[in-house]
């Protein structure tokens, strides 16, 4: 489970903005789409959801695992999303799912990917302690939770991991790792406020932010049609909307950008 031991290294742990199953899809997807080593271009949110339109990726236990295959070299790589109120997933117990696991999987690692999903899988039908997943109130409590998920399967991973997971614990005794960061992206909430014969009117605290989407041509037009804006190192993505009288239009957005950019 080296995967899912790195993604917590590297702060892909967050909490879910909302408990909608395509929506939190959507935005596990375009968080991998912004992680640096993903291939420009590479559409994770077409893949996945196609994926989840004809098998329903829920384990069970609280747990769902979607991923997205893509072709060429590169590393397999997850992004976890806990949902503290669960989602309505489909899942096969009838559960609401608090924790998915979002793979990319290029072709090269479809053996690594299999052998971590089979052992996860395993792992979860016999873990005696699967109820403090529905005790957890905040994501530290889920990173402890996972972690000791983790330590139950250390007969059974490969010897590099457990080296991994020593120091991963060790590290956190020491120093709180920072969760919901994703550790290489900025990810900020963003309102955009639309009126006819209006200026759009850009709501954050990001200054940077500000400037980048003030004058941006065809925002407002991307995020009716596809819910997706990107301009320059910013991608948008639309959560919800809201329309008043007028015509006026309230985009709730999150703003997501590679922080090696910066």
């Amino acid at each position: 489970m080296n995967t899912l031991l790195e993604a917590l290294q590297e702060g892909r742990l967050i909490e879910l903005p909302e408990n909608d199953k395509t929506h939190a899809l959507q935005f596990l997807a375009h968080i991998i789409e912004a992680i640096p080593s993903v291939p420009s271009g590479t559409d994770v949110v077409g893949l996945v959801m196609a994926r989840e339109a004809s098998v329903n990726t829920a384990l069970g236990k609280g747990w769902a695992i979607p991923h997205a295959r893509i072709a060429g070299q590169s590393d397999l790589i997850c992004v976890i999303g806990w949902s503290p109120s669960g989602i309505d997933y489909g899942a096969p117990d009838g559960k609401p799912v608090s924790i998915i696991v979002m793979y990319l999987v290029p072709d090269e690692q479809r053996n690594h990917y299999l052998r971590e999903v089979s052992l996860l899988a395993k792992t979860l039908t016999n873990y005696p302690a699967n109820g403090k997943l529905n005790k957890a109130s905040e994501l530290n409590d889920i990173r402890d939770y996972l972690l000791d998920l983790i330590s139950s399967t250390k007969e059974a991973v490969a010897p590099d991991a457990r080296v991994r997971m020593i120091q991963l614990q060790a590290r956190v005794a020491a120093e709180a790792l920072p969760v919901g960061d994703l550790s290489k992206l900025m990810i900020e909430p963003v309102m955009l406020v639309v009126a006819p014969g209006l200026k759009p009117v850009v709501l954050t605290q990001n200054g940077e932010l500000v400037g980048s989407l003030d004058n941006a041509s065809g925002l407002v037009e991307a995020l009716a049609s596809s819910g997706v804006f990107q301009n320059g190192e910013w991608r948008i993505v639309k959560r919800s909307m809201v329309v008043y009288r007028g015509d006026r239009v309230m985009y709730d957005c999150l703003a997501i950008k590679s922080a090696a950019s910066r």
